[in-house]
């Protein structure tokens, strides 16, 4: 018996490892790789997940429900890897300890000729393409959204505030749907502004409220909350919890924040988000339980257009 249960055990991982496929594009003279996860009808829609600065797309495939929740949805995910393991966003400030990419690094240029490539192929619907990223990922998915609106149907953040520089950049093509899902007990990236408590944190992040007020002016919404939901507490164990915050917007230009109450730096799931879950919540915060962040993200974008 034990034999069958570890040859089925060794078939789910060959089937699942089977799903998503690695490839390499050339961008500028650079090799650049990615891990994509494709449904068998197409067009279909596309989600490209980034993902957080000393990880690699890998990480996201395995360490995030997005290939589950892709493969139960029929849409085509891909997850990039970024240059020395981060992504070249608009900020030029992004830790005193942690490397960036090389300088000249143009990941504008890398993920827009992903897009690209998987409209032309047939893969992605152009109507339905959408970018989520987590910390520095994060970073660099408002600003793909800023700079290319034109390519995306809708975007989100996790874990990632803007700041001056981000800011003063940031003049999107149109109006696109945001969501926003960030901790309050963020050492990295904190939920008030500022410098965060770890070692690793940059300085001049905006505060999480003042980056909500900034999408929504963009998006013509109105400054105050339309509502403010909490989720229910299906984890009690992770003492946290999760309050929903939506804006009054013209349709189409949705604006929301999933605010993590005493989450940290972390994306939340229903599994463990690293390898070493105790030592994550050493050093990043504690992991909220009672949403799945790529659940909840896809629950925004499929609403979109």
């Amino acid at each position: 018996m034990r034999r069958w249960m570890q040859l089925g055990m060794l078939l789910a991982a060959l089937t699942a490892a089977s799903v998503a496929s690695a490839d390499i594009i050339d961008v500028n003279g650079v090799k650049r790789s990615y891990t994509a996860q494709l449904p068998a009808k197409k067009p279909a829609p596309l989600v490209v997940v980034l993902h957080g600065k000393t990880q690699r797309g890998a990480d996201m495939v395995a360490r995030t429900a997005w290939p589950q929740v892709a493969k139960r949805e029929g849409f085509a995910v891909v997850f990039p890897d970024g240059l020395n393991h981060a992504w070249a966003d608009a900020r030029t400030k992004a830790g005193p300890a942690l490397r960036g990419p090389p300088d000249g690094t143009d990941d504008i240029a890398f993920i827009t000729k992903l897009v690209e490539k998987l409209v032309a192929n047939g893969t992605a619907d152009p109507k339905r393409v959408y970018v989520a990223g987590i910390s520095n990922g994060g970073a660099m998915a408002m600003t793909l959204l800023c700079a290319r609106a034109d390519l995306f149907a809708a975007g989100a953040s996790v874990v990632m505030n803007l700041t001056d520089e981000t800011a003063v950049t940031c003049h999107p093509s149109r109006p696109l749907p945001m969501l926003l899902m960030n901790g309050t007990a963020d050492p990295l990236v904190p939920y008030a502004g500022g410098r965060g408590s770890s070692y690793f944190a940059a300085d001049g992040f905006w505060s999480t409220n003042e980056t909500l007020a900034f999408w929504r002016k963009l998006n013509g919404c109105e400054t105050d909350d339309a509502a403010a939901v909490d989720l229910p507490d299906k984890n009690p164990a992770d003492q946290s919890g999760v309050t929903r915050i939506t804006s009054r917007c013209p349709t189409g230009h949705d604006v929301v924040l999933y605010r993590v109450n005493h989450g940290g730096h972390r994306m939340p799931g229903f599994s463990p988000d690293a390898r070493f879950p105790r030592v994550a919540t050493g050093l990043l915060g504690p992991q909220n339980g009672d949403i799945d962040g790529a659940e909840t993200i896809w629950a925004f974008f499929s609403q979109f257009p």
